[in-house]
């Protein structure tokens, strides 16, 4: 299969802000067609066939149902790469944040301070939120495709930290199956 145009399969535009609903009922329009289990009587070609629908399916549902993966997809398809593992450059007051946010996070697991880490996990889903209205502006309104592939690696690290401090949250609400 070539590469798949995500939003023509669910018959949604390319934009980044999304009709929620609208993709679920799509998602579920086109999976209720290619569900492999509609082919179980098929031929070997035709249950093959809804396999790869139905895994399109599933793919391009993921992708344009979250906000990191559907920004990197829309880049991506305006022929930006996102560049993530070769491109680390960030915007000074980003990194600068960063470092606060991680010194913040060593302190709130040092002192085992769970009103300390709810804050910065307050703090990091305002800037989370922050950054995607910043993306879907880039992409919706500029089209500036540039723009949002560094907003999206910003992204990226703000998805990834909200991931160290949900684990510290566990750890400190849970500290004998977090150390087990």
């Amino acid at each position: 299969m070539s590469h798949p145009d995500h939003f023509a399969l669910f018959a949604l535009p390319p934009r980044f802000a999304i009709d929620e609903t609208a993709l679920e009922s799509a998602y579920k329009a086109v999976q209720s067609k290619v569900h492999p289990d509609r082919f179980a009587a098929g031929t070997a070609a035709e249950r093959r066939v809804a396999m790869q629908w139905a895994a399109r399916a599933n793919e391009g549902y993921r992708t344009l149902k979250s906000p990191l993966p559907r920004a990197a997809y829309l880049c991506e398809r305006a022929g930006v790469a996102i560049g993530a593992e070769s491109n680390t450059a960030m915007p000074g007051p980003f990194l600068v944040q960063q470092m606060e946010w991680r010194e913040a996070l060593e302190d709130a697991r040092r002192s085992a301070d769970a009103k300390h880490l709810a804050g910065l996990a307050n703090g990091m889903a305002a800037e989370r939120s922050r950054v995607i209205a910043e993306i879907g502006d880039a992409i919706d309104r500029r089209s500036d495709y540039a723009a949002a592939a560094k907003l999206v690696r910003q992204l990226m690290f703000i998805e990834k930290f909200g991931d160290e401090l949900r684990a510290a949250d566990e750890a400190l609400s849970h500290p004998r199956e977090a150390s087990a």
